[in-house]
């Protein structure tokens, strides 16, 4: 069973898998790491989550404020052998139910093209592609998606 923690991105269980989603992202980025990595420091997502199996972390994600109705989804993470047993969809679910208890009513994000797990995922959790958005704008790399929480 999979336990949640909300908590922020000061937790040293998300930073643990910061860590490895960093490392993670350089592989896959290639030589645009060093641009994409500016826009994910995490250490300032007051609303963060950890994902729990049997007491070992295996998944974190969060979000921050976009606008005043709009969060950003950021940091999504499950470690490659956790998967497909929806811990990610667990944990954007609870960041979707985090932020309407909130207020916010929009779900945005960014992911790489090449992340085809990420976008299958996102799409099945209704969100849509959109055009790039803030510093993604005209980045051949990045899919942007949005969603009405």
């Amino acid at each position: 069973m999979i336990a949640l923690l909300r908590t922020t991105s000061d937790h040293s269980d998300f930073q643990k898998l910061v860590v490895q989603l960093d490392a993670y992202l350089r592989v896959i980025d290639g030589e645009d790491h060093a641009f994409y990595s500016q826009f994910n420091k995490s250490n300032l997502l007051k609303n963060a989550l950890i994902a729990y199996e049997n007491k070992i972390p295996v998944g974190i994600g969060a979000y921050k404020e976009y606008d005043a109705e709009t969060i950003e989804i950021k940091r999504m993470f499950t470690f490659p052998e956790q998967r497909g047993k929806g811990i990610a969809k667990t944990i954007l679910t609870e960041l979707e139910n985090w932020a309407i208890e909130e207020n916010y009513s929009i779900a945005i994000l960014e992911t790489g093209i090449e992340l085809k797990n990420a976008i299958s995922l996102y799409q099945k959790m209704g969100y849509q592609v959109i055009e790039n958005y803030g510093q993604y704008i005209g980045v051949e790399n990045s899919i942007c998606m949005k969603k009405h929480l």
